[in-house]
């Protein structure tokens, strides 16, 4: 087993595809430390700048003196804290559905999901670009699961032909690596044709996208309840942690009895969801945070506009800038390590083969003068690379 491992992490090294992990040494923030070195950070998924908001901060301190640091065991046993309990109702109320259930992750809330809720009869179609944690929940289901071709709603309806006793159509709300936003009004129109069900994954949408924050289905003003299932992750534009699946009152007893991710899990510490409370409140009362962070992701788009950059298609956060070459795309993003900038290079299995790229994600943090340096030094390293 070891001499194959070794081997697989050789080629992987030869072929630029290591990954690698940075040491942080200071909060969340558009400025961070990392290593003994202060840069300007355009990795984050902490869109509207709520990691390190002080009123986040003293509501986990706050709830650490009250509860305490552990939960100390699962919500089904001693775990289910007060705090957790009001997270969920405020969760629910915020998104006008029946009901909410925190997990501990986004990857166990899918999980948990596409493991309990469906069996051999079933049939789960996803879209291929969908997150790992969805795609991976499907192989794990006893259901059938197949994909669709991106955003393609023939290649959708070809594959809901197939017979089964449910369907399930499975799709990220924003897809974390192209920014991209699911076509949300023509997949309720196909759920309500064939009658079957919708799960979406708003990990990249929730508290970002909508008027109120709600999400990519606001964001294409529909209301929450049109998705059966509704997954969303606490640790992005809310910037706490966890993660939590929202709808009827028959969805939420039904993963409370047979999701094991749900069953067998330590809860989050009570003083997280303490924070987490304040940072759904701060998406609720603080709309200009999504105001601002339109504004940069506008004026980055037309920066990298008018310097050629070969930026995708994306009006969210997530701004990725193609470049194809696994060793090119480590090496832009070298060079702007070296100029003070973090933008993480993002290559296969992650992304499909030759589109390795620089995920890059703008916060409202971000000021002008940010967006500016990061345009520059993006043509000054592409340019150099290129003419290698």
């Amino acid at each position: 087993m070891w001499s194959k491992l070794q081997q697989r992490l050789q080629q992987r090294a030869a072929q630029d595809l290591m990954r690698q992990r940075l040491t942080c040494q200071s909060p969340q923030s558009v400025e961070l430390k990392a290593h003994g070195q202060s840069y300007l950070n355009f990795s984050s998924n902490d869109y509207l700048g709520l990691a390190n908001h002080p009123k986040m901060v003293k509501a986990m301190q706050k709830a650490s003196k009250n509860f305490g640091v552990g939960s100390g065991a699962s919500h089904l046993i001693v775990g289910h804290s007060e705090q957790h309990h009001l997270l969920e109702q405020e969760l629910a109320e915020f998104l006008e559905v029946e009901a909410a259930l925190l997990f501990s992750t986004g990857f166990m809330a899918n999980l948990g999901v596409l493991t309990s809720l469906l069996d051999k009869k079933d049939l789960i179609v996803q879209d291929k670009l969908n997150h790992a944690s969805l795609i991976d929940g499907g192989l794990a289901s006893d259901a059938k699961n197949v994909r669709y071709a991106h955003q393609d709603m023939a290649s959708l309806e070809r594959q809901l032909a197939q017979k089964a006793e449910s369907k399930l159509i499975v799709t990220d709300g924003v897809f974390s690596m192209d920014g991209d936003i699911a076509p949300l009004l023509e997949i309720t129109k196909i759920k309500t044709r064939y009658k079957v069900q919708l799960m979406l994954d708003d990990a990249h949408g929730f508290g970002v996208l909508g008027e109120q924050g709600c999400g990519s289905l606001e964001h294409y003003q529909i209301p929450t309840q049109i998705a059966d299932i509704y997954m969303a992750t606490l640790g992005k534009a809310l910037g706490g942690f966890g993660a939590f699946v929202a709808g009827s009152k028959l969805l939420i007893d039904s993963l409370i009895q047979f999701a094991r991710p749900y069953i067998y899990t330590t809860a989050m510490p009570p003083a997280l969801a303490a924070a987490n409370r304040i940072g759904l409140q701060l998406i609720r009362d603080e709309a200009e945070r999504r105001q601002s962070l339109k504004q940069n992701i506008q004026y980055f788009r037309l920066l990298a506009e008018q310097n050629q950059l070969p930026l995708m298609t994306s009006e969210t956060a997530i701004q990725p800038l193609v470049l194809g070459a696994n060793d090119l795309v480590v090496k832009v993003s070298h060079n702007l390590k070296q100029a003070g900038i973090l933008a993480v290079a993002i290559r296969p299995p992650t992304v499909p083969k030759g589109s390795a790229r620089l995920r890059i994600t703008i916060t409202a943090e971000h000021s002008k003068q940010h967006i500016e340096y990061l345009v520059e030094q993006l043509v000054v390293a592409i340019k150099k690379h290129k003419e290698i």
